[in-house]
This record gives structure tokens, sequence and C-alpha cells, in this order.
């Protein structure tokens, strides 16, 4: 079994999450696969970005979706994890990328590569997300029945049950990965900064949400598991039944020799890292290092 390292949002421990620069310096560092997440911009257009709102990750504030991508374009999402972008790696307002712009990068490479979208649920606009998503995939020559698109191949990510749900009425479960954790204040915190005001039922509906996905994956579909690695260690008899009835797994997040070590001797085929490179030569499959690095 070929053990296949995506890039967490990019190498994002290089450069900022889920910008051109991280991406980039993905392709350079060899990754198999590159790791997004996606919600969308108020006038429709499917953009890369982790959190419900850029506080975190920009020098603005606000909700992703309540701005325009030529606002979100005009932000910069660079500066607080590192500036200094070399300029083959795209100027500080060329950062965001939306994922039809991923698309093309991935294209570039000019060699076979995954893609893994993960869907940011609650989204203000409901499943118009995954649609939109799909839209402007198919625009660009996705195939769902191979979900290949050139040599890209494309697999899609949720948290959420009802999302990996209706993405499997598109695609085959093969491409489509539940993803689990445990519900920790971080998360909920970041639920709460978006504009959700009632604390204990975020708490609940999230709680609610992974039950249902652990639920989903012990049902034998989709196809791909998705835990944390933390996850993996606390629960090695219920990941361990998952691997037994055939699930691919794509654990998150691999930065640690000793991690992904563990994980391989699991049987995990599918690490995610913010440090692709480092992982990749840690366990004997190469990984080059690109100029931005």
């Amino acid at each position: 079994m070929r053990t296949l390292v995506y890039a967490h949002r990019g190498s994002s421990k290089a450069y900022a999450e889920n910008t051109r620069a991280a991406y980039m310096q993905a392709l350079a560092d060899g990754a198999d696969g590159i790791e997004c997440d996606i919600h969308l911009s108020s006038d429709g257009f499917v953009v890369c970005h982790h959190d419900p709102t850029v506080d975190r990750t920009s020098d603005s504030s606000g909700r992703v979706g309540e701005k325009t991508l030529a606002e979100l374009k005009a932000l910069d999402f660079s500066s607080w994890k590192n500036p200094a972008i070399p300029a083959a790696f795209g100027g500080l307002h060329e950062q965001l990328v939306t994922l039809g712009e991923l698309v093309g990068l991935l294209r570039d490479a000019g060699r076979p590569i995954g893609l893994a979208v993960e869907v940011k649920h609650p989204s203000p606009f409901g499943r118009r997300l995954e649609e939109t998503m799909f839209e402007e995939l198919s625009a660009l020559g996705w195939d769902a029945g191979t979900s290949m698109l050139g040599d890209i191949h494309v697999s899609f990510m949720s948290f959420d049950p009802n999302s990996v749900r209706y993405l499997m009425e598109r695609v085959s479960p093969e491409h489509v990965c539940q993803l689990v954790t445990e519900v920790d204040e971080e998360w909920i915190d970041e639920l709460v900064k978006a504009g959700e005001t009632d604390r204990a039922g975020v708490a609940a509906v999230l709680a609610q949400a992974m039950t249902a996905g652990v639920d989903l994956l012990s049902s034998g579909v989709p196809q791909l598991a998705g835990p944390g690695v933390a996850y993996m260690r606390k629960y090695p008899q219920l990941t361990d039944a998952w691997l037994a009835r055939g699930a691919v797994f794509r654990v998150w997040t691999v930065d640690d020799p000793q991690d992904a070590s563990y994980l391989v001797g699991r049987g995990v085929a599918q690490l995610t890292s913010n440090v692709p490179a480092a992982i990749k030569e840690h366990l004997g499959l190469g990984g080059r290092q690109g100029a931005g690095a």
C-alpha cells in the first residue's frame, strides 16, 4: 500500500493556510495531494478559506459570505504568518484563491495529484455551496463518474453528515470522506464568532453531528474516513473496525514523524500534513523543497 501525503490547506507551516503561496509550496514539496476548505462569497464564487469569518487570517473582519470576491481579494491574508512571499508565488492580493484558481495551479503542476475539498458548514447559503462547487468543477471538465478532472483526482469531505449524504447523491461514496473529531472549545468558539448566539446549542448540534458521522462511517458508507490523529489514538477499536471493513483513511493533521509512523503501522493510507515534505522524507517517500522553502 502506497502512503499518500496531502498538504493541509497547502504547506501551511511555511505560508499562511489556504493561500496561493501555501498551495504552490505544497506542489514544490512534492505533496501527493492538496486539501482546501471552501465557502461562498456574497456574489457566488467558491473561495478557499477555512473559517466562516476572515478575522483570524486577514487584516479585516466579518463573514466570508458577506463579502464579494473583489472585497476578499483586497484583503491581506498572508502577513500574519509569513509576509516574505517569493514573487513566483504571487502578489499580496493574489493569495486568496477561488476553487477554480486552485484547480489551475494543480493543472500547471503537470502530474497526477489529488484535490481534497472540505465543504464547510454551517453555511449561510445551505446546499447552494455544494451545488455551486459542482457547477464550477463541471465547467472546468470534472467528470462526476470518475471524479477526475484531467490528472486531478477530486474528493470531497465534510464534518457535516448531511452534507456527506448530499455529496454522495452526486458522486460515488469512494470519493467522499466523512470527517470526525471530538467537539472542543475551539470549534465552538469558531461558530460563536461567526454569529451563532447559543453556545450550549452550538455544542449540542456539533455533538449530534459527530455522533451521526460516526454512525455513517460504521454503516459502511462513505468509503473515506477522516478522523484526526488524537481520535485514532483514543478510539483504536472503533477505527480498527472501520479499517477492517475496508474504509480508506485520510488522517489529519500529521506533523509529528512519530504520529506518521504510528498511523502507517495501523494501515492508514493517506496522511494530511502542514509539512508534507518532512513527512514524506520521514516515511522514505521522497519530497522536495521548492524555491519558496
